[in-house]
């Protein structure tokens, strides 16, 4: 990729390559039905069961392998430096799996250097299909009234201005190729208009509604992360995430935590944590505090090239909560 200069500094996704100046990708037909809009703020489209039972059949062991990190997918955006806008503080407790469910589902048994974990169950990868290209990036199961939301970037599933994903399925607990409670697909996927329409960075967030796994819900087949809006900045976050770019290689969970700072240079919204994760991590969760049973509160989203060693995640003010509101229902 070639050097794109924004501002003070180069954007890349989560510090794994220095993004393109355009972004450079062919539309391939939507697969889906016409997107539409909710109250003006929210976009998203519906997909046929049909299409949904295909994706699951589409993500091979070796097309998973196969698939591209995400980076790309922001090559050349750029972000908000206006305010966020901010409601009144909001949180809304997980949801525990249930034994039983989660048996059903299954198909087999503050540093800046990111840590390997064991898989949790909540967490996963994400595999789509944009511009006919195929790619990964991770998500979190999210409570919801519907018990079948997963949070994940804005640019994990359109793109930012453009065409939603397609073959869009969630690995819950991937590890080394094996996705013990096997993949869930999507039926609906949501973003604000801010980043399907403008591709604004500050605004990279998704949310994805998926279908169920053996009969049971993702919520109840592996639980579901509380979630945070409005909070105030600067708070100490653990992110999650799939790294595939080098030194990862995408087939294990990570971990880095920290304090969020500002943007040093104001082009964005978003806070940025100590990480060195890669591509493929795009979309993991950001908890408040420590570990992964806290409430999610931002995903990773991009990083810079002159800023080392540093994750950017977007503010969950009020327009991600809308969406929030939209897919959960």
């Amino acid at each position: 990729m070639t050097d794109s200069s924004k501002g003070k500094g180069r954007r890349k996704l989560a510090s794994a390559a220095v993004l393109a100046g355009a972004l450079m990708l062919s539309v391939a037909p939507m697969a889906s039905a016409a997107p539409t809009t909710s109250g003006g703020d929210i976009e998203s489209i519906t997909i046929s069961e049909q299409k949904a039972e295909s994706a699951v059949e589409y993500w091979t062991p070796e097309r998973m392998k196969a698939a591209k990190n995400a980076d790309s997918l922001v090559a050349g955006k750029s972000g908000s430096a206006a305010k966020v806008e901010a409601g009144k503080p909001a949180k809304v407790a997980g949801h525990k799996a249930d034994a039983a469910a989660a048996k059903k589902a299954q198909t087999k048994g503050g540093k800046t250097r990111a840590t390997q974990e064991s898989p949790v169950s909540h967490i996963g990868k994400v595999f789509f299909t944009l511009g006919g290209s195929d790619y990964v990036c991770s998500g979190n199961s999210v409570v919801s009234a519907n018990e079948s939301t997963v949070s994940t970037a804005g640019h994990c599933l359109n793109e930012g201005p453009g065409s939603f994903a397609t073959r869009w399925v969630f690995a819950p607990a991937y590890e080394n190729g094996n996705a013990p409670y096997g993949t869930f697909a999507a039926t609906e996927l949501v973003a604000p208009t801010e980043w399907s329409n403008g591709g604004d960075i500050t605004y990279d967030t998704g949310f994805a509604v998926v279908g169920t796994s053996g009969g049971s819900t993702l919520s109840d087949a592996v639980g579901a992360s509380g979630v945070a809006f409005n909070q105030a900045r600067g708070q100490y976050y653990t992110a999650y995430g799939y790294p595939a770019a080098s030194p990862f290689n995408g087939q294990t969970l990570q971990s880095c935590k920290g304090y969020a700072s500002d943007d040093p240079f104001g082009q964005t919204q978003s806070q940025g944590i100590p990480c060195n994760m890669t591509g493929g991590s795009s979309g993991g969760p950001w908890f408040l505090g420590s570990g992964s049973d806290g409430y999610q509160n931002s995903v990773n989203s991009f990083g810079y090239s002159s800023v080392r060693d540093t994750m950017f995640g977007p503010y969950w003010g009020s327009v991600i909560q809308q969406a929030y509101q939209t897919a959960q229902n």
